[in-house]
């Protein structure tokens, strides 16, 4: 199988400039595989005994006077909200949509103003295309459409399947995330459906399939499950790949006995006993387990992976290592 099967078009994002404001610290809000619960700061929680620059992760706050809450509900399935982060915040996020839909606020789709890529790991999503097939890529879940965004605006090629069973959270993606625009956009290439996840499907087969299955702060029970990945194995055509957002201790899930680590390791061996040793784990994060995301099949050449990846997102191919029985 060729990597140059796609043709990637070169992407230049635009830079955003953010203010630096030193001493602000903050609230509680949370990532669902980047950062630790995302902290929003509050200025009843001031600090004035550092006064050393630092330069702001995703890990840390964000002040409370930098965050707008757009949209507040619940729906059926989830506690939606919709934060703008503003653009002179000193945080990674600043110029940033987010999507929040349990209680612990992970975050499950962001948007920026001015640039498409988010680094995190929808980011690492998008690199799959040219390790996989020609053909259709799902996406489970689809939520506001982060993922898909970046696969139909750095793949010409790419036909996007997404799978979501809350409505509510696609119509939020329309009205807040830019949905709309994408599918007037790419009418012929993406493609949204309201139901299961765990029942997509599409003639011949997907050539790859990006999972993203968090319910309540936890990747769902069924992904513990070999039987799951058997099946998800099976609509996949010859070739395709999986590739999972397997969460980790940065996940704060809304059942305390879900524990983010835990989830991760058994979901992995689950996995495991379906994809044996064609299993690779890539970790993100500032500690090992903090965040991570599996790929099946064996890892391809990542030297020839890279060259056909805009330089954004080929520093990721060398993060990947094959799983550690």
């Amino acid at each position: 199988m060729s990597l140059t099967t796609l043709q990637i078009r070169p992407f230049t994002p635009f830079p955003i400039k953010i203010s630096r404001h030193a001493h602000r610290t903050n609230t509680k809000l949370s990532f669902k595989a980047l950062p630790k619960p995302l902290q929003i700061k509050s200025k009843s929680h001031e600090t004035h005994h550092d006064f050393t620059p630092q330069t702001k992760t995703q890990e840390d706050g964000i002040p409370i006077e930098d965050v707008k809450i757009i949209a507040k509900f619940k729906s059926r399935y989830n506690y939606i909200r919709v934060l703008e982060i503003s653009r002179k915040a000193d945080h990674p996020f600043a110029g940033s949509r987010l999507l929040l839909l349990d209680a612990p606020g992970n975050i499950h789709s962001i948007s920026f103003l001015f640039k498409s890529l988010t680094n995190t790991y929808f980011d690492v999503f998008a690199a799959l295309p040219p390790i996989i097939p020609p053909g259709p890529i799902a996406i489970l879940v689809f939520c506001a459409g982060s993922a898909a965004r970046l696969l139909l605006e750095l793949y010409p090629g790419v036909v996007v399947h997404g799978w979501e069973l809350d409505p509510s959270v696609i119509d939020v993606g329309r009205e807040f995330f830019g949905l709309k625009k994408l599918e007037k956009q790419y009418p012929d290439r993406l493609f949204i459906y309201v139901g299961n996840a765990l029942s997509a499907e599409v003639k011949d087969g997907f050539s790859g399939i990006l999972v993203d299955l968090f319910c309540k702060g936890s990747l769902i029970p069924e992904l513990q499950d070999p039987n799951t990945w058997e099946k998800l194995r099976k609509s996949l055509r010859k070739g395709g790949r999986i590739m999972l957002n397997v969460g980790g201790s940065c996940v704060e899930a809304e059942d305390k006995r879900r524990d983010g680590k835990v989830v991760m390791e058994d979901t992995l061996k689950a996995m495991h006993r379906v994809f044996g040793d064609r299993l690779s784990v890539l970790n993100l994060g500032n500690r090992k387990d903090d965040s991570s995301l599996a790929l099946t099949g064996r890892l391809p050449d990542l030297d020839a992976w890279k060259k056909v990846l805009p330089i954004s997102l080929s520093c990721y191919v060398d993060m990947w290592r094959p799983l550690s029985p």
